[in-house]
């Protein structure tokens, strides 16, 4: 015969409310037969709650209700793009200004803004450099192509030989490689600076005597003309001769054709030279005695 129970459970506290008044028993109480439980029933008993304090506050809520409009909240792309000196205004006014004035070791410190960036040409391989004003005339005298072999191949670079010249006796011949023609011109031109040599002349603008001279397998000679011969040399020789300024001259290569051999013979040459008081100094004669 199937045996019936009656089973109860009580909870303590359940609050459907933050504060309730009293506590709520809930009581769940169920048949619980063998083969076939009977009908669970579950009773909540009224619960109150705390009246407010302020009985006058109005808690109801009112359909009319402005609706507010919607924005849409602009894209990135939108916006128009801010100018530098915008850009530069907001730095400063989170930062601070750029300009200090004086430094800790007392010299001025100049900010580089973005004009004087576009002036000057910063940050795009630097400013373009000024051709050197001494009074010195640079000519080209030759630029070809060198290789240099090494472990990973042929380097490429090239050569360029300059003579510089006031055309008032002075003269330098000058040779430098460089991966760029103009790097290897400027690099000669630098180098022709420093081996500037003085060129003896008569008051007609040619040579005061002969002179020969050599380097490595160039061989040049020099003879002085009279005045209206102008300057019958060819090659590099013409050059160096031209730029320190001889007008009546006679040169000719024997030898080599290299071009900078015979630049450097030339030079050789002229150094031999002297002038007529030089040599009377020398010897300790008058200069009409030295004529005779």
């Amino acid at each position: 015969m199937a045996s019936t129970s009656f089973y109860s459970l009580s909870l303590p506290r359940f609050s459907l409310f933050p504060k309730p008044s009293n506590k709520i028993p809930l009581s769940l109480s169920f048949l619980t037969t063998t083969p076939n439980p009977s009908l669970v029933s579950v009773t909540f008993p009224k619960c109150k709650t705390k009246s407010s304090e302020n009985d006058d506050i109005d808690t109801s809520f009112s359909d009319n209700v402005e609706e507010i409009p919607y924005v849409r909240t602009p894209y990135f792309d939108d916006v128009p793009a801010e100018t530098e000196d915008e850009v530069a205004a907001a730095y400063e006014e989170i930062y601070g200004p750029a300009y200090s004035g004086v430094s800790v070791l007392g010299n001025d410190i100049y900010v580089m803004d973005s004009k004087s960036k576009r002036e000057t040409g910063f940050g795009s391989g630097g400013p373009k450099k000024e051709k050197i004003r001494d009074g010195f005339e640079e000519r080209v005298v030759q630029v070809r192509r060198v290789t240099k072999v090494v472990k990973g191949g042929k380097q490429l670079n090239f050569r360029a030989i300059v003579v510089v010249g006031n055309k008032k006796g002075q003269v330098g011949v000058g040779v430098g490689k460089a991966k760029e023609v103009i790097a290897a011109v400027q690099k000669s031109a630098i180098n022709a600076r420093r081996n500037i040599i003085t060129v003896p002349m008569t008051k007609y603008s040619t040579f005061p005597h002969r002179a020969d001279g050599s380097y490595g397998a160039a061989k040049v000679m020099l003879r002085p003309a009279s005045p209206g011969t102008g300057v019958i040399a060819g090659g590099s020789v013409r050059i160096v001769l031209e730029m320190a300024g001889v007008d009546n001259a006679l040169g000719k290569q024997l030898g080599s054709n290299n071009a900078l051999n015979n630049a450097r013979a030339t030079v050789v040459a002229v150094q031999k030279m002297r002038q007529f008081r030089e040599v009377a100094e020398e010897r300790g004669l008058p200069m009409e005695e030295l004529w005779k």
